[in-house]
This record gives C-alpha cells, sequence and structure tokens, in this order.
C-alpha cells in the first residue's frame, strides 16, 4: 500500500487481497473476550471529523484501541476550525503533536489529498464531500465476498441518491476492479452529471427502472436520500421516490431469499427501504458495521505496522 489511503485508485487488486486477508483475521478479535492486539502500542491515530458521524468514526476509533494505538477523537465543532483557523493551520497544529495518522471526514471533496500534502502523516480518507469514501467501499465489498465468494462476474445492484453520495463512487471502482458487473439506477434527477460518460469509461450500467433491474441482481446495496445536501426538489414526494425506487416489501419478495442486501447507513427507513427489508435474513446491513472494524483495523495496520510502513 501507499503511504496514504485517499481513494479506492490507491489500491492495487493485490493490495485489496492483502486487506481482505488480514481483515479476516481482525474479525476474530471480535469474538475474543479481551479484544486486544499488541500491533500499534505507541502509535497516536487522530480521528478529525468535520461531519456528524456514528459508523465510521466509531469504528476507527474500536479499530485503533484495539490495535492498541492512542486514539483520539477531534471534531470540527471541538476544534479551532470552528473559530475559523484554516483546514491548514487545523491539521498543522494536530501533527506537529507527533500523531502517526490522521483519520479525516470533511464536507469538501478534495479535502483529503490537500491535507496528504501538507502533513508527514499517513492520512486516511473517511469521507471528502460528495468525492469518495474508500473504506467504506472496502468493508462493503469485504461482507460481500464472506457471502458470495469471488465477485468476478456477480451482478451488483446500487440504488438511490447517487449525486451526493460518496459511497457509490467508492463502490463501484473497486467493485468493477474486482470482476463485478455493476448497475447504478436512481431517478433522473439523482444520477450524476456526466454518468454516461464515467459509465462507459468504468464500465458499469445505468437505469431508471428498478423493476427491470432488480431480478437479475445478485446483490443489491440500497444507498441514502441525502436530505441534507438537497438544495431543492429532487424528487416530488417521498412516497414517490418509495415507490419509484425503494425497496419495498414487494420488491424484497421478487428479490428472492438469497440475494444480500446492504445499505451503508444510516438508513431512512420508509424511504429508501423497508423495514421488512433491512431486518431480513438476507440483509448484511449489520455484518458490514461489524466488517467496518475489521477492514479499519486491516486498514491502520498495513498503514502503520505492516511492511513498508513509516
Amino acid at each position: 500500500m501507499r503511504k496514504h489511503l485517499l481513494s479506492v485508485d490507491d489500491l492495487t487488486v493485490d493490495d485489496v487481497s492483502t486487506l481482505f486477508t488480514t481483515a479476516a483475521e481482525m474479525h476474530d478479535v471480535q469474538r475474543r473476550e479481551v479484544k486486544k492486539l499488541p500491533a500499534l502500542r505507541g502509535r497516536t491515530v487522530i480521528n478529525l471529523f468535520f461531519e456528524d458521524s456514528t459508523r465510521t468514526r466509531s469504528s476507527f476509533e474500536i479499530a485503533g484501541k484495539w490495535l492498541s494505538a492512542d486514539t483520539i477523537n477531534i471534531t470540527g465543532k471541538g476544534s479551532s476550525a470552528s473559530k475559523g483557523e484554516s483546514l491548514r493551520d487545523t491539521v498543522l497544529t494536530i501533527t506537529a503533536m507527533g500523531v502517526d495518522a490522521l483519520v479525516m471526514r470533511h464536507g469538501a471533496s478534495g479535502a483529503a489529498l490537500q491535507v496528504s500534502q501538507w502533513v508527514d502523516a499517513a492520512v486516511i480518507n473517511a469521507g471528502d464531500g460528495t468525492h469518495e469514501h474508500p473504506t467504506q467501499a472496502l468493508l462493503d465489498a469485504y461482507t460481500l465476498t464472506r457471502r458470495l465468494g469471488s465477485l468476478e462476474g456477480r451482478h451488483v445492484v446500487l440504488v438511490g441518491d447517487l449525486t451526493h453520495s460518496r459511497v457509490f463512487r467508492s463502490n463501484v471502482g473497486l467493485l468493477r476492479a474486482l470482476g463485478a458487473e455493476v448497475t447504478a439506477v436512481a431517478p433522473p434527477t439523482l444520477m450524476p452529471s456526466g454518468i454516461g460518460t464515467w459509465s462507459a469509461q468504468a464500465g458499469f450500467a445505468t437505469s431508471y427502472d428498478l423493476d427491470e433491474v432488480l431480478p437479475k441482481a445478485d446483490a443489491v446495496m440500497m444507498l441514502r436520500v441525502q436530505k441534507e445536501r438537497m438544495s431543492g426538489g429532487f424528487f416530488p414526494t417521498s412516497r414517490e421516490y418509495t415507490v419509484g425506487y425503494g425497496l419495498t416489501r414487494a420488491r424484497l419478495d421478487v428479490l428472492g431469499p438469497d440475494v444480500p442486501i446492504c445499505h451503508p447507513g444510516p438508513m431512512n427507513r420508509g424511504l429508501e427501504i423497508a423495514a421488512d427489508a433491512a431486518d431480513a435474513a438476507q440483509s448484511l446491513i449489520l455484518d458490514q458495521v461489524s466488517a467496518g472494524v475489521a477492514v479499519r483495523m486491516s486498514v491502520l495496520y498495513h498503514l502503520l505496522a505492516g511492511e513498508g510502513a513509516a
């Protein structure tokens, strides 16, 4: 692996395989009575989150602590950035304290890349604007491989608010690299601008018709409708969105009992996914949460303690 993890493009297929192998070993730690490994003893990891988060921040904190790193959480509201300090001054101040890794979430696309050019610490992108969320894509693919085996030739359907989703962008890149066939489904108003050119280059399909695509899916991933990023009417009503693009009880029956259902969370139950689907036996949503800790332990280990680590 490179020094930083900013994008799924930073990873080769061999890198992903290595991360998944280590993640499987780290997964076993969750079943131990004492959940602690000495691998990162003496290392310091800062979780710097300028946007709200439950799953990502908590899983990075747990991952660091289970690897024996000193892990500290800083929020945008709890930092000097809330007083007007620039991002550059904030991260330079933090890393001047001898920090080894900076896990950062920021509302601006490209923020993690910019920070990586300012600091010597390893930078992990925990979500930058509508750009990427590489560890989410890793844990999603890891979860699917544990259920389906190889993703080569498997048809994965991504459904929802694609325009505002960094998870979608990272997942497309990683799933295609692992050989999966990908179809992105959304209403026209939530399809990213220029997706036709992008899909042709990256080799994935797009559709406005969920009911046509769903019966052909080997796995389906529902994406959250990100109302907080919307400034206008992207669809007439919540009811109309659910009728057209929600994973309803009726669509769950069409999907069949062996097709995994994923959602990166947080979920808008009753909007993009029905409670019946979220809680179905084939749902991997809580498996994704569990995998998040294992995968992030693997990422921290390989960046800070593995071969070639700084």
